[in-house]
């Protein structure tokens, strides 16, 4: 290494954070189920107002909303339908018949499907978003309720309250290729922006289960708070630093990789005082570390 370099490492990412569930945003807007109300407040985000309210189902659950942010979808727990919304008029277009007691719903990554759970029939209703309408259903374990799909699109997870346990679907074919035991009464299920893990949360557990995704087993069993329902995870960027030393100036600075991860990363190098900075946000699912480095001058 050249004279006069400070280095400091970074860490590994991807991180991940928790947050509500129950609500979509498409672009500046959130959709909000309200359940004893029977209609979604739309929400402009740039204003925190409340822009619109569209009456829905009875006893409206899940919200999810396309990846084009043109549409959301809405689950009607006891009218067991979707609504379809148009998220450009904010009203409904159509509505979708599913199986019993519809609760969340998510859409693929591609945005060619919507996943439903049917907590009262054990099914996943499988909906065509160019047509509207249930193609498949999928029978799933006892009381289905949260579902996500991985970031490739490739499988989805579903938690089965009363099964304590999470059904894998192979979202090719439509089928359930393993079913893994987690906590009890598992509620949300969320995965990491690389899609290494899943995070189940267990409500009766009050624990949460770490899903390695490459073997479909828990890993790791985490203490939450009482009941824990929602969960969601972001992706964080990692900050390093590499500081000249007492007397010395920077003059410039960079960074080094090493480890696992390739592009795509985004990395903003950067002089912030007397030091140099790096942020680093890895989107893959590979582990990588970014270490800075200072150029300094007496």
């Amino acid at each position: 290494m050249a004279a006069g370099l400070v280095l400091l490492g970074a860490g590994a990412l991807p991180v991940t954070a928790a947050s509500p569930a129950r609500a979509a945003t498409s672009g500046t807007f959130a959709y909000i189920a309200n359940a004893a109300s029977n209609t979604v407040s739309v929400i402009n985000l740039a204003t925190d107002t409340v822009t619109a309210t569209i009456p829905v189902g009875s006893n409206p659950e899940g919200v999810a909303v396309s990846p084009d942010d043109t549409t959301a979808y809405v689950t009607n727990i006891a009218s067991n339908t979707v609504s379809v919304i148009d998220t450009a008029t904010d009203t409904v277009t159509t509505t979708i018949p599913v199986g019993t007691n519809p609760d969340q719903v998510a859409v693929s990554p591609d945005g060619t499907s919507a996943y439903v759970t049917n907590a009262g029939s054990n099914t996943v209703s499988v909906i065509n978003t160019a047509t509207n309408t249930v193609t498949t259903t999928i029978p799933v374990g006892t009381n289905p309720e949260g579902v996500a799909f991985t970031p490739d699109g490739t499988t989805a997870y579903v938690t089965n309250g009363l099964a304590n346990t999470v059904s894998v679907i192979n979202t090719a074919t439509n089928t359930v290729t393993t079913t893994i035991p987690v906590g009890l009464s598992p509620f949300a299920v969320e995965f990491s922006p690389g899609g290494i893990r899943a995070y189940v949360t267990n409500t009766n557990s009050s624990n949460v289960s770490v899903i390695n995704t490459a073997t479909d087993t828990v890993t790791t069993t985490l203490s939450s708070g009482t009941a824990p329902r929602g969960v969601a995870t972001a992706r964080v960027p990692v900050v390093a630093t590499a500081t000249c030393p007492t007397g010395h100036v920077i003059t410039g600075g960079g960074y080094q990789q090493s480890g696992g991860a390739v592009p795509p990363i985004q990395v903003t190098s950067r002089p912030v005082g007397n030091t140099w900075q790096v942020l680093a946000d890895n989107q893959n699912t590979n582990y990588t570390t970014v270490t800075p480095y200072a150029v300094c001058a007496p």
